[in-house]
Protein backbone atom coordinates (compact mmCIF):
# COMPACT_ATOMS: atom_id res chain seq x y z
CA UNK A 1 0.00 0.00 0.00
CA UNK A 2 1.36 3.49 -0.90
CA UNK A 3 1.63 6.00 1.76
CA UNK A 4 -0.53 8.94 1.92
CA UNK A 5 1.03 12.02 0.28
CA UNK A 6 0.58 15.38 2.13
CA UNK A 7 -1.99 17.47 0.85
CA UNK A 8 -0.67 19.62 -1.44
CA UNK A 9 -0.73 23.65 -1.32
CA UNK A 10 0.18 26.51 -3.46
CA UNK A 11 3.64 28.65 -3.52
CA UNK A 12 3.23 31.39 -1.53
CA UNK A 13 5.23 34.64 -2.13
CA UNK A 14 5.78 37.10 0.57
CA UNK A 15 8.28 39.64 -0.25
CA UNK A 16 11.38 38.02 -2.24
CA UNK A 17 10.60 34.70 -0.36
CA UNK A 18 8.68 32.07 -2.10
CA UNK A 19 7.34 29.48 0.75
CA UNK A 20 5.60 26.03 0.35
CA UNK A 21 2.43 27.05 1.71
CA UNK A 22 0.25 30.25 3.11
CA UNK A 23 0.73 30.54 6.82
CA UNK A 24 -2.76 29.42 8.29
CA UNK A 25 -5.44 31.95 9.39
CA UNK A 26 -5.80 31.64 13.51
CA UNK A 27 -10.12 32.17 13.90
CA UNK A 28 -10.89 34.59 16.85
CA UNK A 29 -14.73 33.73 17.38
CA UNK A 30 -16.79 35.96 18.26
CA UNK A 31 -19.34 33.80 19.59
CA UNK A 32 -18.61 31.03 22.47
CA UNK A 33 -20.13 28.00 20.92
CA UNK A 34 -23.35 26.63 22.25
CA UNK A 35 -22.52 23.84 24.50
CA UNK A 36 -20.09 26.77 26.27
CA UNK A 37 -22.26 29.27 27.37
CA UNK A 38 -23.64 30.40 30.58
CA UNK A 39 -27.04 31.42 31.02
CA UNK A 40 -27.64 34.54 32.08
CA UNK A 41 -29.93 35.88 34.92
CA UNK A 42 -32.22 39.02 34.71
CA UNK A 43 -30.75 40.26 37.53
CA UNK A 44 -27.50 40.27 35.32
CA UNK A 45 -28.82 41.14 32.17
CA UNK A 46 -30.25 44.37 33.09
CA UNK A 47 -27.14 45.26 35.40
CA UNK A 48 -25.07 44.75 33.07
CA UNK A 49 -27.10 46.45 29.53
CA UNK A 50 -28.21 49.40 31.90
CA UNK A 51 -24.23 50.14 32.80
CA UNK A 52 -23.43 49.56 29.06
CA UNK A 53 -26.28 52.27 28.04
CA UNK A 54 -25.47 54.76 30.81
CA UNK A 55 -22.04 54.41 29.32
CA UNK A 56 -22.82 54.48 25.53
CA UNK A 57 -24.28 57.29 26.01
CA UNK A 58 -22.26 59.55 27.99
CA UNK A 59 -18.89 58.41 26.16
CA UNK A 60 -19.15 60.11 22.53
CA UNK A 61 -15.91 59.52 20.58
CA UNK A 62 -14.97 56.71 22.78
CA UNK A 63 -15.69 53.13 22.27
CA UNK A 64 -17.62 50.57 24.70
CA UNK A 65 -18.50 47.34 24.65
CA UNK A 66 -20.51 44.53 26.15
CA UNK A 67 -19.39 40.84 26.10
CA UNK A 68 -17.37 40.98 23.22
CA UNK A 69 -14.11 38.74 23.15
CA UNK A 70 -10.94 40.71 23.69
CA UNK A 71 -8.07 39.16 22.77
CA UNK A 72 -4.53 40.29 23.52
CA UNK A 73 -2.34 37.22 21.70
CA UNK A 74 -2.36 37.33 18.00
CA UNK A 75 -1.03 33.73 17.63
CA UNK A 76 -3.56 32.28 20.67
CA UNK A 77 -7.10 32.52 20.22
CA UNK A 78 -7.37 31.22 24.36
CA UNK A 79 -5.78 34.37 25.73
CA UNK A 80 -9.19 36.20 25.86
CA UNK A 81 -12.05 37.27 27.96
CA UNK A 82 -15.32 39.35 27.89
CA UNK A 83 -15.61 41.80 30.18
CA UNK A 84 -19.35 42.71 31.17
CA UNK A 85 -18.52 46.56 29.85
CA UNK A 86 -15.22 48.14 28.71
CA UNK A 87 -14.54 51.35 27.35
CA UNK A 88 -11.75 52.48 25.19
CA UNK A 89 -11.38 56.05 25.08
CA UNK A 90 -10.77 58.16 21.82
CA UNK A 91 -11.54 54.96 20.15
CA UNK A 92 -13.55 54.45 17.15
CA UNK A 93 -17.00 52.91 18.68
CA UNK A 94 -17.85 51.15 15.18
CA UNK A 95 -19.71 47.80 15.06
CA UNK A 96 -17.23 45.23 16.19
CA UNK A 97 -17.78 41.71 16.41
CA UNK A 98 -14.36 41.32 19.06
CA UNK A 99 -11.98 43.63 19.95
CA UNK A 100 -7.96 42.64 19.26
CA UNK A 101 -5.65 44.09 21.46
CA UNK A 102 -2.84 43.82 19.24
CA UNK A 103 -5.02 46.36 16.29
CA UNK A 104 -7.41 48.72 18.85
CA UNK A 105 -4.79 48.77 21.71
CA UNK A 106 -6.10 47.17 24.75
CA UNK A 107 -9.40 49.10 26.86
CA UNK A 108 -8.52 51.58 29.25
CA UNK A 109 -11.48 50.40 31.51
CA UNK A 110 -13.32 47.45 32.13
CA UNK A 111 -15.94 46.23 34.40
CA UNK A 112 -16.78 42.73 35.70
CA UNK A 113 -20.13 42.14 37.38
CA UNK A 114 -20.61 39.06 39.55
CA UNK A 115 -23.11 36.40 38.54
CA UNK A 116 -24.42 33.86 40.42
CA UNK A 117 -22.94 31.46 38.27
CA UNK A 118 -19.36 32.78 39.39
CA UNK A 119 -17.51 30.30 42.05
CA UNK A 120 -16.50 34.43 43.91
CA UNK A 121 -12.73 33.87 44.36
CA UNK A 122 -12.10 31.12 42.83
CA UNK A 123 -13.25 32.43 39.44
CA UNK A 124 -11.86 35.90 40.24
CA UNK A 125 -8.14 34.55 40.35
CA UNK A 126 -8.13 32.72 36.89
CA UNK A 127 -10.08 36.07 35.83
CA UNK A 128 -7.79 38.48 37.50
CA UNK A 129 -4.41 36.77 36.18
CA UNK A 130 -5.91 37.03 32.27
CA UNK A 131 -7.15 41.21 32.97
CA UNK A 132 -3.29 41.04 33.93
CA UNK A 133 -2.47 39.93 30.94
CA UNK A 134 -4.75 41.73 28.97
CA UNK A 135 -3.27 45.26 29.38
CA UNK A 136 -6.53 46.38 30.80
CA UNK A 137 -5.44 49.89 32.60
CA UNK A 138 -8.07 49.98 35.34
CA UNK A 139 -10.25 47.11 36.39
CA UNK A 140 -13.95 47.45 38.50
CA UNK A 141 -15.64 44.48 39.97
CA UNK A 142 -19.04 44.52 41.73
CA UNK A 143 -20.78 42.05 43.69
CA UNK A 144 -23.84 43.12 44.72
CA UNK A 145 -24.21 40.34 47.16
CA UNK A 146 -21.20 41.09 48.98
CA UNK A 147 -22.55 44.62 51.08
CA UNK A 148 -19.26 45.46 52.98
CA UNK A 149 -17.45 45.19 49.80
CA UNK A 150 -19.37 45.53 46.73
CA UNK A 151 -16.94 47.44 44.73
CA UNK A 152 -13.19 46.61 43.82
CA UNK A 153 -11.04 48.59 41.61
CA UNK A 154 -7.49 47.37 40.33
CA UNK A 155 -4.77 50.20 38.45
CA UNK A 156 -2.43 49.02 36.53
CA UNK A 157 1.00 50.53 38.01
CA UNK A 158 4.38 49.80 36.28
CA UNK A 159 2.60 47.31 34.28
CA UNK A 160 1.25 45.05 36.80
CA UNK A 161 -2.58 45.69 38.34
CA UNK A 162 -2.70 46.49 42.09
CA UNK A 163 -5.86 46.90 43.86
CA UNK A 164 -6.75 49.93 45.64
CA UNK A 165 -7.00 49.52 48.91
CA UNK A 166 -10.54 49.10 50.75
CA UNK A 167 -9.62 52.24 52.79
CA UNK A 168 -8.46 54.44 49.83
CA UNK A 169 -10.34 58.04 49.92
CA UNK A 170 -10.34 57.63 46.22
CA UNK A 171 -11.67 53.95 46.35
CA UNK A 172 -14.36 54.26 43.92
CA UNK A 173 -12.84 56.99 41.61
CA UNK A 174 -13.18 56.45 37.68
CA UNK A 175 -10.01 57.79 36.81
CA UNK A 176 -10.44 56.54 32.72
CA UNK A 177 -13.66 58.88 32.88
CA UNK A 178 -13.37 61.46 35.51
CA UNK A 179 -16.31 60.04 37.03
CA UNK A 180 -17.18 57.83 40.18
CA UNK A 181 -19.02 54.68 40.84
CA UNK A 182 -21.61 54.25 43.12
CA UNK A 183 -24.17 51.80 44.18
CA UNK A 184 -27.96 52.37 43.29
CA UNK A 185 -31.22 50.28 44.39
CA UNK A 186 -33.24 49.29 41.88
CA UNK A 187 -35.97 46.77 40.92
CA UNK A 188 -33.87 44.43 40.80
CA UNK A 189 -31.23 44.73 43.11
CA UNK A 190 -28.27 46.92 43.78
CA UNK A 191 -26.56 48.26 40.58
CA UNK A 192 -23.34 49.52 39.59
CA UNK A 193 -23.91 53.22 38.50
CA UNK A 194 -21.33 56.27 37.08
CA UNK A 195 -21.94 59.77 38.67
CA UNK A 196 -20.39 63.27 38.30
CA UNK A 197 -19.76 63.46 41.97
CA UNK A 198 -17.60 61.74 44.55
CA UNK A 199 -21.18 61.51 46.77
CA UNK A 200 -22.91 59.65 43.81
CA UNK A 201 -25.81 62.38 43.56
CA UNK A 202 -25.26 63.27 40.38
CA UNK A 203 -26.06 60.00 38.13
CA UNK A 204 -25.03 59.08 34.72
CA UNK A 205 -28.78 58.82 33.08
CA UNK A 206 -29.78 55.95 31.67
CA UNK A 207 -31.42 56.70 28.27
CA UNK A 208 -34.94 56.03 29.58
CA UNK A 209 -33.97 58.15 32.65
CA UNK A 210 -32.90 60.59 30.02
CA UNK A 211 -35.95 60.51 28.49
CA UNK A 212 -38.43 60.88 31.16
CA UNK A 213 -35.99 63.91 32.61
CA UNK A 214 -36.60 65.88 28.97
CA UNK A 215 -39.90 65.34 29.00
CA UNK A 216 -40.38 66.78 32.54
CA UNK A 217 -38.77 69.44 31.44
CA UNK A 218 -40.67 69.96 28.26
CA UNK A 219 -43.65 69.74 30.38
CA UNK A 220 -42.13 72.40 33.07
CA UNK A 221 -40.83 74.84 29.91
CA UNK A 222 -44.31 74.57 28.70
CA UNK A 223 -46.30 75.35 31.89
CA UNK A 224 -43.55 77.94 32.44
CA UNK A 225 -44.62 79.24 28.68
CA UNK A 226 -48.31 78.86 29.91
CA UNK A 227 -48.09 80.79 33.19
CA UNK A 228 -46.18 83.55 30.61
CA UNK A 229 -48.54 83.87 28.20
CA UNK A 230 -51.51 84.29 30.84
CA UNK A 231 -49.59 86.67 32.78
CA UNK A 232 -49.05 88.86 29.56
CA UNK A 233 -53.09 87.90 28.32
CA UNK A 234 -53.99 89.06 31.66
CA UNK A 235 -51.18 92.53 31.65
CA UNK A 236 -52.89 92.70 28.17
CA UNK A 237 -56.57 92.95 29.52
CA UNK A 238 -55.40 95.16 32.33
CA UNK A 239 -54.13 97.75 30.08
CA UNK A 240 -57.26 97.62 27.61
CA UNK A 241 -59.75 98.04 30.97
CA UNK A 242 -57.48 100.66 32.15
CA UNK A 243 -57.55 102.43 28.73
CA UNK A 244 -61.07 102.38 28.57
CA UNK A 245 -61.59 103.48 31.98
CA UNK A 246 -59.29 106.32 30.84
CA UNK A 247 -61.40 107.26 27.55
CA UNK A 248 -64.49 106.84 29.36
CA UNK A 249 -63.19 109.20 32.00
CA UNK A 250 -62.22 112.04 29.32
CA UNK A 251 -65.48 111.66 27.20
CA UNK A 252 -67.20 112.04 31.29
CA UNK A 253 -64.92 114.94 31.88
CA UNK A 254 -65.49 116.50 28.37
CA UNK A 255 -69.62 116.22 28.85
CA UNK A 256 -69.32 117.41 32.04
CA UNK A 257 -67.21 120.54 30.49
CA UNK A 258 -69.77 120.95 27.47
CA UNK A 259 -72.88 120.73 30.45
CA UNK A 260 -71.32 123.15 32.93
CA UNK A 261 -70.22 125.75 29.42
CA UNK A 262 -73.73 125.32 28.14
CA UNK A 263 -75.36 125.75 31.60
CA UNK A 264 -72.64 128.81 32.01
CA UNK A 265 -73.87 130.02 28.29
CA UNK A 266 -77.67 129.47 29.51
CA UNK A 267 -77.12 131.85 32.46
CA UNK A 268 -75.34 134.24 31.09
CA UNK A 269 -78.38 134.34 28.39
CA UNK A 270 -80.95 134.79 31.30
CA UNK A 271 -79.07 137.46 33.09
CA UNK A 272 -79.14 139.16 29.92
CA UNK A 273 -82.61 138.95 29.29
CA UNK A 274 -83.34 139.99 32.76
CA UNK A 275 -81.27 142.80 32.67
CA UNK A 276 -82.35 143.66 29.61
CA UNK A 277 -86.22 143.54 30.66
CA UNK A 278 -85.21 146.12 33.58
CA UNK A 279 -83.95 148.99 31.12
Amino acid sequence: MEPSEAPAHEPFAHGHQVYVRAPRPIHFPSEERLEERVPETKRHLKARTTLFLVLEAACAGSAVGSEQFVYWDAGDPRKCLSPDVFVKVGARDDAFDSWKVWERGAPDVAVEIVSESDQRDGDWTEKLARYQASGIGELVRFDAGDEGRPIRVWDRVDGELVERAPESPALRECVTLKMWWTVVPSAHGPMLRLARDREGRVLLPTPDEERVRLAEELAEERKARAAAEHERMLAQHERMLAQRAWREERETREKEREAAAAEIERLRAELARLRGTQG
